[in-house]
This record gives C-alpha cells, structure tokens and sequence, in this order.
C-alpha cells in the first residue's frame, strides 16, 4: 500500500479500540482497519471464535468490559447495541476520546475508494456476498465488509488495497447515511425496525435520504420490482444516474424466462449496453426469486465498473450462499435441515416460497422464532400470512434481544392468528426440546425443515439433524445420519 491508509487519511485517530468487538458488523470493520496496518484494539463479553481471528491478526483483544483497557489516546467504535452504561464508553467519554459508530469507521476505512454500498429491507447481505464474489472471479480485487460470514469469500471483511470497496450498507439503526457511495443499491424499502424509526414514512425518507448520498457522478441501481426502491428511482435528481433491475417490463435490466431445477434456477437478462440490446443467461446454485432479484443487483453493479456480462454471470454461478442465508445444516433419515435469517414477513414469504421449490412436492416443516416483541407486535399479521405458506408451522418465544417483554405480545400472537390457516398445522410450544421432537415428528423422507429467525434458533440445526439421525437409527437398526452439523 502506497502512502498512508485510507482511514488515517480520513481522520481516524490510532490506536482504534472497539466496545463490542466479536459482533459481525464489528468484527468486519476491524478486520479492515487491521488490513491497512491500523493499530486495533477490542472487547466483548465473552469468548468466541471471531475475536481468537481478531488476536491472530494483530489486534489487542480482551474478554469483559472495565474502563482500564481503554487506551490513553486514539478513537473508540461502538456500534448501537452498546449502552450509555458500558464502562468503556463512561471512560472513553471521560477522557475526551472521539466516539465513532462503526458506520463513521467504515466510512474512514473506505476513504479514496470506489465505494459500492449495498442497502436495502432485506437481501443486502446476500447481495454484497454475490457481488463481492463476482468481482473477485472477474479480477477486480475488491476490498469488502459483509454482515454475515459467506463460504465462498472464508471471511466476512477484507482490506485489498484494490480500487473497489464494497459495503453491507445498514438502515436498521440509521448508520447507513454515514456513507457517500459512487455506487449505491437499494434492493427495497419496506417498514422495519419502527423501534428506531417510530413509522413507516420515517423508514421510507432515511432511504431517500441514503440515495441522495450518492456521489453527482454516480449510480443508483433500484429494485423495479419492489415500490419503495423504484420510487427512490423515481425521485434522484440529476446529474445521479439510476439503473433498475427486475421482473418488471419498465426494468433497465429485465428478468425473465426463469426456470427452477430443485435448489438451481436459470433466468435470462435483457439488458443496454452501449447502446446495443443484449441479453445474458443467469445461472444460480441458490433457489428463490430473491436470489434471482440479487444476484441481478450484482449483476447492474459489475456492469457499471466495467465486467463483462459474460464474466459476470460466471462469478454469479459460484456463489454458494451466505450464512444462515436459506443455509444447508445436513440430512437424515431422507429428511433436509435448512437454516434461514428472515425476520421479516417479506423474508420469511421468500424463504417459504424457495423451501416449497427445494422440497419438490414434498413437505416443508418450519421451525419459527420470532425476533423482537416490537417486530412480533407490528408484524404479526404478516407473519402468519406468510407462515400459512409451510405445512407445519412450530412457533417458539420470542428472542428478546435488546427489548424489554411487552405485556400480551408473544409467539402466541402469531400462531393464534393462524388458527385458521387451511392445510397448516399449527403450535406454539415454549420448551425448545418439545418443539424439536414436534417437528421431527412430523417430518417423513423427502420433506425439509426450515428453522428461521435472527435470534438463537440457528442452533437447532443440528439438534434436528441429530433427532432426526437418532430416529433413522432406532427404525433401521444403525443406520446412521449423514451431514450433521455441516
């Protein structure tokens, strides 16, 4: 790397000490940081695997929070999950030390760079993971910071030095406007997180806030398909170009012709290029209509920087999911373990709607944990639109997180209001092993089991494939599972 990194260019003071460090969005930045031969230091409350990464790349990691670890100087990251209350922070302010959300870090990090940020309700994991993937086969040698760990990239952030910075680009908290991207994407606008934004109108003027961000050279590439991201299209004054994508005859870059193959698709891209009509066949190893609309994201960004179609749809066809993104857990006794992120409505529609076209006639048993009592309380009513879509739906408490309980809101508000949901099964079980044996129970060969939510339920995974192996042997005599835990 040639002259100073990017984010002391920026301003960003060393050493950088981050209260929270083994959290994904966290845990990206500092990679980066660590990438441009920033001096890093964290902590978090407990052990994990990402901060034991962290310490063998050259960060000062420590486990628990007192106000001694802060250092004398330098900066301090926080991202919104801490409180006022961390000592670190008390002690940082304390001190005089300027206090960064992650975002603002990023932001420094991404200094100089053609920096893409990806946003959007749902699918901006996925998305960055698929374009990130599709530029490095295309040999752009991007830089990336995701929100999710992806097989194909084996980490979730990484410092190049190349040209390209793509970025995971977060509205749940607002910090997504701390970016001013040449290339911004919005894969929709829906209403979500009204703990932060309090309406859905406030949702929908921080994402217009977040296009207007883009660079007077640059590009917006919107959804056509998805009302809020089209009409940010809409509305993006000059001289900002707009490139959508989607279903939708008005598209840019219009999808069609697609034809599912069990957990494969295959779709055609009508597309200008040059000024010449030109049309690219897209090849996906990840099912669903969403990863179609992603991958086609993905797709509008590479042509922008200069990829070839061809080349693009290449880097597209090797992209093999992301982390708890409609993510294989293993098999046995005939049956599918899959785990899902979606804690949305929209989210969980697709994942339903891909899960009925991965079992193929067969059965899909979901396993649901509601996240947030505000979400759960907003949404109910879609969540059980959506869950009608499985044939047994098993719905456990919901996963708090940083929410205090509210009064008469539970995992019961979602399943009574699908009492009367034709051709689903339907149960609220509190105790977690109940629930597992009530969902094996139900399954038989060929059928699949989707367990989905943003909290802990990623963990039964593996429990069902276990409970699922146990069953296997107990009727077959010691014939064992296969897969668990992959």
């Amino acid at each position: 790397m040639n002259g100073p990194a990017p984010a002391l260019e920026a301003g960003l003071k060393e050493p950088v000490h981050f209260i929270g460090l083994g959290g994904a969005g966290m845990s990206a930045v500092a990679r980066v940081l660590l990438g441009q031969g920033l001096q890093v230091s964290g902590s978090d409350a407990a052990e994990s695997k990402g901060l034991r990464a962290l310490a063998a790349l050259g960060a000062v990691v420590h486990v628990g929070h007192t106000a001694d670890i802060v250092p004398a100087d330098g900066t301090v990251v926080v991202s919104s999950a801490i409180r006022g209350t961390n000592p670190e922070l008390i002690e940082a302010r304390r001190r005089g030390l300027p206090v960064l959300h992650r975002s603002e870090a990023l932001a420094a990090a991404m200094h100089g760079q053609q920096a893409v940020a990806v946003a959007g309700t749902h699918g901006k994991t996925t998305t960055t993971a698929m374009l990130t993937v599709l530029l490095r086969e295309a040999g752009l040698a991007p830089s990336f910071a995701i929100g999710g760990d992806v097989a194909a990239l084996g980490v979730n952030a990484e410092w190049t030095g190349g040209e390209v910075f793509v970025a995971e680009a977060d509205e749940s908290d607002g910090s997504f406007l701390n970016y001013s991207p040449r290339v911004a994407v919005v894969t929709n606008a829906e209403a979500d997180h009204l703990d932060h934004y309090g309406s859905a109108d406030a949702v929908h003027a921080a994402f217009r806030d977040f296009a207007d961000r883009v660079a007077e050279d640059g590009l917006l590439v919107a959804c056509a398909d998805d009302p809020g991201a089209a009409g940010l299209a809409g509305g993006l004054p000059d001289p900002r170009r707009v490139r959508t994508y989607g279903y939708a005859d008005t598209a840019d870059i219009r999808i069609s012709a697609t034809r599912d193959v069990g957990s494969t698709t295959n779709s055609m891209l009508s597309f200008s290029i040059d000024g010449l009509d030109a049309q690219q066949e897209l090849q996906l190893g990840v099912p669903g209509r969403y990863n179609i609309l992603n991958a086609t994201a993905a797709f509008a960004v590479a042509l922008e920087l200069g990829v070839d179609p061809a080349v693009a749809a290449t880097g597209l066809a090797l992209f093999s999911g992301a982390a708890r993104r409609f993510e294989a857990r293993g098999e046995a006794d005939g049956v599918r373990v899959f785990d899902d992120y979606a804690h949305h409505p929209t989210e969980v529609r697709a994942a339903l709607t891909a899960a009925g076209t991965v079992a193929g006639g067969h059965r899909v048993h979901v396993l649901f944990q509601p996240h947030l009592f505000s979400r759960t309380q907003e949404f109910a009513a879609g969540f059980a639109a959506a869950l009608a879509l499985a044939d047994t739906v098993t719905v456990l408490p919901v996963y708090a997180a940083r929410e205090d309980p509210v009064e008469d809101v539970g995992g019961w508000t979602i399943t009574e209001l699908m009492a009367d949901a034709t051709g689903t099964e339907v149960s609220y079980v509190e105790d977690p092993d109940q629930a597992l044996r009530s969902v094996v129970a139900a399954t038989r060969e060929g059928d699949i089991i989707l367990t989905v939510g943003a909290g802990d339920v990623t963990r039964y995974g593996a429990e069902l494939v276990t409970l699922l192996g146990e069953r296997a042997l107990n009727r077959r005599g010691g014939r064992a599972a296969t897969g668990a835990g992959r």
